[in-house]
């Protein structure tokens, strides 16, 4: 499967203030984007993401290193054409519908206006717009400045979209309905590479992940490789039973209403458990194992780099 991203040993520094002193951001950094692929960039702030994207769009110029999209060099305008960009505080003007706001971003690409119309209406449809089309963007909530933010990324139907913290300001239900739209963005073929600090967004969507800390990349991969299936804990909800009835048994016990929750780190003691709650004729509420997930890989590359 060929790239649609390839960055290889990227550095950049920047100068701070008027005294000669600089701070480097992205130190040598590599990694490759799959073309039709999810792929999330993670890192705390600061670590150079929205740095790396910026470099990526010719939005800055990098110190050293080389940066191609599907095979070609990032400075070349036909390198951008294929490309639909959401940064993470967009800018908006405050007067315009989103409908304006869209045939605005469309006579930018240079699209013919006879084919916008349809386009517009239909990707207002996709974002959750349509009946706030003619509402002056200035009326819009945090949420869906990031929808019409959304639908502008997508007006020139782009094979790569770069999204900058696309799930920001959504409430759950926003956010699954843009995790949706992600995703059938790879069902058409597209290329999707963004950044979240929602980390169970990005481990229910992408394909692979590339984490940057102080500006170098310590993990990439795909998330089956990366995220182990081995069992952490396993979590046990009871009724009809004492918390003294545990002791001994599992790590944890806490009591919520006339229910016993109990965190078992043991695996062979979740047997004696399920035995003694069935000797006293209690009842199980709930038995889950956890495993690993990509917040503790997430959190230990962090704390440990």
């Amino acid at each position: 499967m060929a790239d649609a991203i390839r960055i290889d040993k990227l550095q950049k520094t920047f100068r701070l203030g008027f005294i000669p002193k600089t701070r480097p951001i992205l130190k040598g950094i590599s990694f490759s984007v799959r073309e039709g692929e999810i792929f999330g960039y993670l890192g705390p702030n600061g670590a150079g993401k929205t740095t790396t994207i910026k470099c990526l769009l010719g939005l800055i110029h990098p110190d050293a290193g080389t940066i191609e999209i599907f095979g070609r060099s990032h400075l070349s305008p036909r390198s951008r054409e294929p490309l639909g960009f959401l940064p993470e505080n967009p800018y908006f003007y405050d007067y315009l519908t989103a409908r304006e706001f869209l045939a605005f971003t469309a006579d930018l690409f240079g699209l013919a206006r006879k084919e916008t119309g349809g386009r517009i209406a239909r990707l207002l449809k996709l974002v959750g717009l349509e009946r706030a089309a003619d509402l002056p963007l200035r009326k819009f909530s945090r949420g869906m400045l990031q929808r019409a933010g959304l639908a502008q990324a997508l007006i020139n139907d782009p094979k790569l979209v770069i999204l900058d913290e696309p799930l920001g300001g959504m409430d759950p239900l926003g956010r699954k309905e843009i995790r949706d739209i992600i995703v059938r963005f790879k069902d058409e073929g597209k290329t999707v590479f963004f950044t979240s600090h929602i980390l169970q967004d990005i481990e229910m969507i992408c394909d692979r992940v590339a984490i940057i800390v102080g500006g170098r990349i310590v993990k990439e991969g795909a998330l089956r490789d990366l995220v182990s299936e081995r069992v952490l804990f396993t979590e046990a909800t009871v009724s009809g039973l004492f918390p003294d009835a545990f002791r001994g048994l599992a790590e944890s016990v806490s009591v919520q209403g006339d229910r016993v929750l109990l965190r078992i780190f043991e695996e062979s003691k979740v047997g004696e458990v399920l035995d003694l709650v069935r000797a006293h004729k209690g009842r199980l509420v709930s038995l889950s194992p956890r495993t690993e997930t990509l917040e503790d890989i997430f959190v230990e590359t962090v704390t440990r780099t």
